[in-house]
């Protein structure tokens, strides 16, 4: 049964790269809303006349934007956001792996899923990519509660057969069947998406790591998401443990993990060889600055990868990593690192990457991450004088982008004024 239309009015704003800055505001534009999707963009006075019998709801100056994508986060590190004082590697054995233990228990995964989705959905974001632990029960109330809410998520199992704690350590066979159970169990169904996920080439051996590349090979249609390059005391251990491999990258190359479909958080400390096969193979890499200055782990290459080589870039929180839920403070994290690398980023190319850019980079563009018509109606409605110190400096504002940039660099839940998933809204206006 068609459900009844609801045309939504408000500001409305081309966030495509290829528009001139100045084209695609409008400051009374409409969205219409039936059965989820998004049915026409336009201008609200002249869809109330041509769709009378339409629910209408006015957000006034609200901006309507497509829901966040965060393309990288650990939802089992929720509990441990904001942890004092470490390094990577310190910091996995302080804080996260003993966390990470607790998930083979589903009533604890299924809260901490609950939690995780009610915190980023506060925040705007519509759509995640995360890793699970290694046990298939996290894997399980992630995706369940997921699908409870309807919203489009991707998820695997993480899989480490070595370096880590026992109780986080899987098998080859384990992390081969396991995974390849979950993906038949969860790929496609409803909005949902499963990512193979070694978690990063020292915590697998090269035999898990070739299996895992099999199950690839044998699913192409799916994403792989791991980490890349973060730290340099992680790159020299890397080439420790593979001293066969050309660099960090190739152990992922040579085991098959390497190619379109690829998702490879941080990448920061890359060689000339590595950018250029990434860019090759056309995968994607999803940048965590709220994690990488955390953490102390250094500064992404934005000019390289967003302005050269096709976009293939998201945005991520990498919680607990990463220091906020918000995609608001990490669009904030990337100006300020591309602008000590002598790039400034436009409002336009920050909420770019934060929906677009992410749905990219994890081959959903053609569902979300855009206001247009036949795409999923994930839409957020950002209010542009959320707090007295963003009100007065966006009263002071020539251009919507002007008007926009205060909330990104000071926003936070309290700018988020409205969220709808699939049309319907999740979060009281």
């Amino acid at each position: 049964m068609t459900e009844p239309r609801e045309l939504l009015i408000g500001q409305t704003v081309a966030l495509s790269p290829d528009r001139p800055l100045s084209a695609g505001h409008d400051t009374r534009g409409g969205v219409l809303i039936c059965d989820g999707k998004i049915e026409m963009v336009g201008h609200g006075p002249e869809m109330q006349t041509r769709f009378p019998d339409a629910k209408v709801t006015d957000y006034g100056e609200g901006l309507l934007l497509p829901g966040f994508v965060d393309a990288h986060v650990h939802y089992p590190q929720t509990a441990i956001i904001a942890s004092w004082g470490k390094r990577l590697i310190d910091w996995l054995n302080t804080y996260t792996f003993p966390e990470e233990m607790k998930f083979g228990d589903p009533e604890y995964a299924a809260k901490i899923a609950a939690r995780f989705f009610d915190l980023s959905l506060s925040h705007g974001t519509t759509t995640v990519a995360s890793y699970c632990t290694i046990h298939p029960e996290s894997v399980d109330a992630f995706f369940a509660e997921a699908q409870r809410r309807g919203v489009a998520a991707v998820a695997g199992k993480t899989c480490m057969d070595r370096n880590a704690p026992e109780g986080l350590r899987d098998t080859v066979a384990s992390a081969y069947d396991d995974s390849r159970a979950l993906l038949e169990k969860w790929h496609g169904k409803d909005r949902l998406s499963y990512a193979i996920t070694p978690r990063f080439s020292p915590t697998s051996t090269r035999e898990q790591l070739e299996a895992l590349g099999a199950l690839w090979t044998d699913y192409p249609l799916c994403l792989m998401q791991t980490h890349l390059s973060e730290q340099p005391d992680e790159i020299v251990w890397v080439a420790e443990l593979f001293p066969e491999a050309k660099d960090y990258l190739d152990t992922y190359e040579m085991t098959g993990l390497l190619g379109h479909g690829g998702v490879y958080g941080h990448s920061i400390h890359l060689t000339d060889r590595e950018r250029a096969r990434l860019c090759e193979v056309d995968a994607a890499l999803a940048h965590c600055p709220t994690s990488n200055t955390f953490i102390g782990s250094g500064l992404f290459d934005m000019e390289y990868f967003h302005r050269i080589q096709e976009k293939r870039v998201g945005l991520g929180t990498d919680t607990g990593g990463g220091s906020s839920f918000s995609m608001l403070r990490t669009m904030a994290a990337a100006y300020e690192i591309a602008q000590l690398r002598g790039l400034a980023l436009h409002p336009r190319e920050l909420l770019w990457l934060a929906t677009e850019g992410s749905a990219r980079a994890l081959r959903l563009g053609d569902r979300i991450g855009r206001v247009a018509a036949g795409m999923d109606a994930d839409i957020i409605v950002l209010d542009l004088a959320s707090t007295p110190a963003i009100a007065q400096r966006a009263a002071q504002a020539e251009t919507i982008w002007d008007a926009v940039f205060p909330t990104i660099m000071m926003g936070d839940d309290r700018a988020i004024r409205d969220v709808r998933v699939m049309g319907k809204p999740v979060k009281p206006c």
